[in-house]
């Protein structure tokens, strides 16, 4: 038969407000363990094993509340039955207490307690059945808290550092003050009304601090921070995960890209077949996303939330015509090219660049970079001559035509011992000299080539094209 273990609750606070049927259960047990010795009603329980020193060898809170539960599963085993308490009441964010419930090996005996949260209703004048409030735990609130609008009651914010947490993974600070409420029920009592964005500097957590929240500005996103703490998880308990670098994953990110698009190919976008596949290949590469957010968290440099915040403010930057100022007018976007050319003309903008080629990576394989150029610069009216090509795409399916285009001259390429690659790659560094140079020209004249006629710009380009044939020929 397995021994039982009585678990009780001290109350929030002094011995006063400890319940009859706690000071029964401790009377009736010799062998007794606390929690915890930081609590003002531990001496009603006379001669009793704290159980502090596993939160001072303990890596993790798991680990921590392992070593208690395995610690009084053992004295019960040895001794016969046990007691066991907690702070405020057992059935209120008590992680242990749930742990000896699940435990096969004993049988437990749980008696009602007053918690905390009984005395914060009481201090803040709430119902929390009519007002709809829910307790998270401060050392799960990331997590916890997802979804919530509050209410929200804060228990266990014990420490500066889960504070901090707490505080880091609201992404928009609630407008009304946050109550703290420290000490409930002892002498050193203190409540009061404190800016969100001010709790870390005023306020000195301890064992006996909890936060009112009336209201958040914004959800949390439960998925994507149970997603964030897994990775933060592997990046401490994996060996493999641990010695990564932004380096070594270089490939794995590739590897990744390549896949969602081999994923998109083979995606229908009539009947959505596919989707799975694309689903699994996105969710693949936003592992690498926030594998390389976590490790420059953990070097002290930036995190998810800074990467998220930070691509927020550049669409909405990037996007006047949907975003306008406040108080100012939305720009005009007619069609998508023009959300184009206002994209590109805001980045140059921001980034100072002088051409609209800057900022290309030259690490793209050819064919990719023209593309990329080429829509880079229609604005400058320089555009390569199809030439050749058109003839060969006179046939329906322009896109099979394409390809089969492309293949000939690959093939002739090769036949004639020429790298297409690198072909292609020197048609681009010529295009983009001869660019750079129409946008050289306008400039020094003052001339926006966006807006300026067809006359302009071709003659820009005629400029152009004497200045870049005489450099590449030798010419004077």
């Amino acid at each position: 038969m397995a021994p039982t273990v009585t678990i009780v609750g001290l109350g929030p606070a002094g011995s006063d407000l400890a319940t009859t049927g706690t000071l029964e259960a401790i009377a009736a047990n010799a062998v007794r363990f606390a929690r915890t010795s930081r609590h003002p009603a531990v001496t009603l329980m006379g001669d009793v094993t704290a159980l502090d020193h596993h939160y001072e060898e303990a890596a993790s809170f798991d680990e921590v509340y392992r070593g208690i539960v395995d610690e009084v599963v053992a004295a019960a085993y040895e001794t016969g039955p046990v007691l066991y308490a907690v702070p405020g009441s057992p059935m209120v964010a008590e992680r242990t207490v749930e742990m000896l419930i699940a435990d096969d090996r004993v049988d437990t005996v749980v008696l009602p307690a007053l918690s905390f949260a009984d005395l914060a209703w009481t201090r803040l004048g709430v119902d929390p059945l009519t007002d709809s409030v829910r307790i998270v735990d401060a050392h799960r609130f990331a997590v916890e808290a997802a979804g919530e609008r509050g209410p929200l009651l804060i228990a266990q914010v014990d420490t500066e550092a889960v504070l901090a947490d707490v505080v880091a993974s609201v992404p928009d600070a609630p407008a009304v003050p946050v109550t703290v409420l420290q000490g409930l029920g002892t002498d050193d009592e203190l409540i009061r009304a404190v800016h969100w964005d001010s709790l870390c500097d005023e306020v000195q957590p301890d064992h006996l601090t909890c936060m009112y929240v009336p209201e958040m500005a914004s959800p949390i996103a439960v998925e994507v921070q149970r997603f964030v703490e897994q990775v933060a998880t592997l990046r401490m308990e994996c060996p493999w995960d641990a010695e990564q670098t932004h380096t070594s994953l270089r490939p794995h990110l590739i590897e990744e890209a390549y896949e969602v698009l081999e994923a998109l190919d083979a995606y229908n976008e009539e009947t959505g077949e596919g989707s799975e596949h694309l689903e699994e290949e996105l969710g693949d590469l936003l592992f690498q996303v926030v594998f390389h957010a976590r490790i420059a968290a953990d070097d002290g440099r930036f995190d998810l939330a800074d990467v998220a915040r930070g691509i927020h403010d550049k669409l909405r930057g990037r996007h006047p015509h949907v975003f306008p100022e406040p108080g100012g007018s939305p720009a005009v976007a007619a069609d998508a090219d023009a959300v184009i050319s206002n994209w590109d003309r805001i980045k140059s903008e921001e980034k100072g660049r002088s051409s609209s080629l800057d900022g290309i990576p030259p690490a793209l394989p050819a064919l990719a970079m023209a593309q990329k150029m080429i829509r880079r610069a229609r604005g400058t009216g320089v555009v390569p001559d199809v030439g050749p090509v058109e003839p060969a795409m006179s046939r329906d399916g322009v896109d099979n035509d394409l390809g089969d285009v492309l293949m000939a001259l690959v093939s002739w390429a090769a036949d004639n011992g020429v790298d297409a690659e690198d072909a292609l790659r020197g048609a681009v560094g010529r295009y983009s000299g001869l660019v750079r140079a129409v946008e050289g020209l306008a400039a020094a004249e003052g001339i926006d080539l966006a807006v300026a006629d067809e006359a302009t710009r071709a003659r820009y380009r005629q400029q152009a094209d004497g200045s870049v044939g005489s450099r590449e020929t030798g010419s004077p």
